[in-house]
């Protein structure tokens, strides 16, 4: 891609940043049995992971959580992948990924750790190539080229391996970050990402038995197949467009049916009002509203197959919901309203929407948070600070859904910039981030005050028509997921979107 070719320095600058590095170190050949000694300094290390045998995510969890008990402090993770087979094809699926840490382990010390965190998940030598519990493989470490009895970094066979390096893409941005991944860069001859285009790159996701997943309730959702709808449920006497509608058990339950058979594939329950200037409720009155109708919902026979999100800034309320057997978490703060959300979030495994949003629901259209100087460019860097937090609070990139907030910090014409730059925000995401550029995101123009204002319709309810037409742009600009109060007309447009997409080939 182009992109990446004018961002990567020359293959001259990036050989003399790595020749300077080796130039005070002697051992990029080395016997097994040789001392190492770079202790005096962290080192920046990429590993990949497999697995095909048992419950393979609970298996990548494990690992995580055992690299880290172990001197592995990890920075970021790529996608999830689940991928066909290689070389002995008779064999379940795998799931594949890789994470970036920094380690003081020396290159032998940090080997012999992955075979001990193998070995006890129940790896044995087995077939090569063969089924396994956890596979850990050093693909980077630090600047060095390493070639001994027993390890050869980079990993022997990573530039011919799909499913090793869709990954390792994504661990990287589309900008060098620094020496380390400079020389990265320079293990290859023409470069990581020529060498990514060359397997097939992008063109191969979702083809060839490379698929990219997020897990949610025990499966992996592929979100490029088509746009899934997410149906909004709100028991709050305020809300903006629907407050006091839905805030019986028996109301609630009865419009829960409606968009399950208007085509909701999840219903977003929301218990706080966040319009502006919203009164913020306590986490005890938000649960006593919540909890009541989660606890209904749950018992219906026709919610079989659907996800249940939970709307809510409270890790406490998170916590609740997700016990009692809700899917994702939905936070329009992205963390910042409360400390907590992130270790709740980490601890339960759950995939987490995070939304843009200056200040809280009270100040969030006041004239210093509505101020930008190029909005799509800001509102993917601050996501990208939200998931970069996520992610060293143990919230994995694989589990992130993005909300860039329409209505949320923005001005009418702020709205309209990220309607129509889905793809823009992306791409300044990845700019330090391809693999969260590349994750599920979800777009919520229905019934908002700037629809009313381009439409000149004063009342909420009479804006599903400029909602379908808002919602039609966002998917066919590269939205994943929309969250909408009219179900069914706006998933007949995206149905209808779907079908153009699936013509001229989703990108």
């Amino acid at each position: 891609m182009n992109i990446f070719k004018q961002l990567l320095p020359s293959k001259l600058a990036r050989t003399r940043v790595c020749t300077s590095y080796r130039a005070s170190f002697s051992f990029f050949h080395f016997s097994s049995d040789a001392s190492i000694q770079v202790h005096s300094q962290e080192q920046e290390v990429v590993i990949a992971l497999g697995s095909n045998v048992g419950d393979r995510l609970n298996n990548f969890n494990e690992a995580l959580s055992q690299m880290k008990k172990s001197g592995i402090e990890i920075t970021r993770h790529a996608c999830l992948y689940e991928t066909e087979p290689a070389y002995v094809t008779d064999q379940p699926l795998f799931l594949n990924s890789a994470i970036r840490g920094i380690t003081k382990l020396g290159p032998h010390e940090l080997l012999s750790v992955l075979k001990k965190i193998e070995k006890e998940m129940g790896r044995t030598k087995g077939v090569r190539y063969g089924p396994r519990p956890i596979d850990l493989d050093i693909l980077f470490y630090g600047k060095y080229r390493i070639n001994s009895d027993i390890l050869t970094v980079p990993h022997e066979r990573i530039f011919e391996r799909p499913f090793v390096m869709a990954p390792l893409v994504d661990l990287l941005g589309s900008e060098i970050d620094n020496d380390t991944v400079l020389c990265w860069h320079s293990f290859s001859k023409k470069g990581l990402f020529e060498s990514w285009q060359e397997l097939g790159g992008e063109s191969l996701i979702g083809k060839d038995g490379l698929r990219r997943v997020l897990p949610v309730n025990d499966q992996l959702w592929d979100w490029s197949k088509r746009t899934s709808v997410m149906g909004i449920l709100n028991m709050t006497p305020d809300s903006f467009s629907d407050g006091g509608k839905f805030d019986s058990v028996g109301s609630a339950i009865s419009r829960v049916r409606t968009m399950i058979s208007e085509g909701t594939d999840i219903i977003d329950l929301g218990a706080q009002s966040t319009h502006p200037m919203a009164t913020k409720i306590s986490v005890e009155e938000e649960l006593d509203r919540l909890i009541p109708v989660l606890e209904k919902i749950l018992e219906l026979p026709e919610i079989e197959g659907k996800l249940l999100s939970i709307d809510t800034f409270y890790s406490e309320v998170a916590s609740e919901a997700i016990k009692k057997g809700a899917h994702i978490i939905n936070d329009v703060s992205g963390g910042k309203l409360d400390s907590d959300m992130f270790r709740v979030v980490a601890n339960f495994d759950v995939p987490y929407i995070t939304m843009h949003m200056r200040g809280d629901p009270s100040t969030m259209q006041n004239s210093e948070n509505l101020k930008y100087d190029d909005v799509c460019k800001e509102v993917g860097d601050e996501l990208y600070d939200r998931v970069r937090t996520a992610e060293l609070c143990g919230v994995p990139a694989w589990r992130i859904i993005l909300d860039p907030g329409i209505g949320f910090s923005k001005k009418t014409e702020d709205n309209l910039e990220i309607l129509m730059g889905i793809k823009r925000i992306r791409s300044e995401i990845g700019r330090k981030s391809l693999g969260v550029s590349r994750a599920p995101l979800l777009i919520g123009p229905s019934r908002k005050r700037f629809l009313g204002e381009i439409c000149r319709r004063p009342s909420a309810v009479e804006r599903d028509p400029g909602t379908v037409a808002a919602v039609t742009c966002a998917v066919l600009g590269g939205a994943n997921v929309v969250r909408v109060h009219n179900v069914g007309d706006n998933a007949d447009a995206v149905k209808l979107c779907d079908s153009l997409l699936e013509r001229v080939g989703r990108s």
